[in-house]
């Protein structure tokens, strides 16, 4: 309903023709903008719901006392290759567990994991490549997000969050403000609580929409005006530094994994080697630059440089791997 929606708006209302750069731009922009807004006030009324009651205090201690041996993370970066979400779209998610107090290494993991596996792109990536390198991708890419969310979690982040973090998680759990209607010994009825939630809902979209448009506008700008050959010529070759190469131009880049397979499929096609195109593909949707604009809202220059550069060493790591057994 969304994309045609905005088919008809830029391409009937707006104007602009089909098939052409600024026109591809424009409708990316105003799709993007419409899905990921959505997202954002339906995981952000539900996230409120949850935190108004159940008792998510309780699960944050369970998370941050128990000792589950490293399953947290696993379970969080499973949880996030299960959800068919971009990287922009997997932010509404990172923001409403930060709000709910969840370990900051636990959210890490699921935001690593979730832009780089999906089953769609698993599908993609078994007719393409066959079932070998489907599942070194699959497995990998969520190691990936569990290994890298608990590096994360060890250097103890959560003060390099931004104030308005640090607030929302403070006023998590069942103390939040839509859990503060409720009368002195009971629990006021869901339908009394609802308009406080859809506060809270609001306030966090309004003070996370600008970020929301810079990275889609980013994101868009991208899309319609920079072609894939632009970088087929740069990650050709077997060289140690095409790995690193590919990680660094894929930064600007933006789209899911889904939109990702065709174009390395047609970057090995013309001789890039399978490690180093799958490099760039995860580095393309889980390190792109409209993402790190979503997550400054959330996140001090610091702890973003951190996060990516956390990310972007394991991807190279695992680059260099596949090039060694693929």
């Amino acid at each position: 309903m969304i994309r045609d929606f905005a088919d008809r708006f830029v391409h009937d209302v707006l104007l602009f023709p089909a098939g052409t750069r600024l026109g591809d731009a424009v409708n990316f922009f105003v799709y993007d903008t419409l899905k990921i807004l959505a997202l954002l006030y339906v995981v952000s009324f539900l996230m409120g719901v949850v935190n108004a009651f159940f008792p998510i205090a309780r699960v944050r201690k369970f998370l941050a006392e128990r000792e589950l041996f490293g399953a947290q993370y696993l379970l969080a970066a499973l949880f996030g290759a299960l959800t068919p979400f971009c990287s922009c779209s997997s932010v509404p998610l990172f923001i409403g567990f930060v709000r709910g107090g969840i370990p900051l290494g636990v959210t890490f993991a699921f935001l690593i994991t979730s832009p780089l596996v999906n089953e769609i792109a698993v599908a993609m990536f078994l007719g393409a490549f066959g079932v070998k390198a489907t599942l070194i991708y699959a497995v990998s890419g969520t190691l990936l997000g569990a290994v890298g969310g608990w590096a994360l979690g060890k250097m103890r982040l959560e003060k390099r969050l931004t104030p308005w973090a640090r607030a929302a998680t403070a006023v998590g759990g069942n103390d939040a403000p839509a859990a503060a209607d409720a009368e002195p010994g009971a629990r006021a009825p869901f339908l009394r609580r609802v308009p406080a939630i859809a506060r809270d809902a609001h306030g966090i979209v309004v003070g996370v929409l600008p970020y929301v448009l810079a990275g889609i506008a980013v994101g868009a700008g991208v899309h319609g005006f920079v072609p894939a050959g632009f970088f087929e010529d740069a990650l050709r070759g077997g060289d140690a530094w095409s790995v690193p190469a590919a990680v660094l131009v894929a930064v600007p880049m933006y789209a899911n994994a889904a939109a990702v397979v065709p174009v390395i499929q047609v970057f090995v096609a013309k001789g890039v080697p399978l490690g180093t195109a799958i490099a760039f593909m995860m580095a393309t949707v889980g390190l792109s630059l409209p993402e790190a604009i979503l997550l400054k809202r959330a996140m001090t220059l610091k702890l973003l440089g951190v996060f990516f550069g956390t990310v972007a060493v394991f991807i190279v790591a695992l680059g260099f791997f596949f090039n060694a057994v693929l």
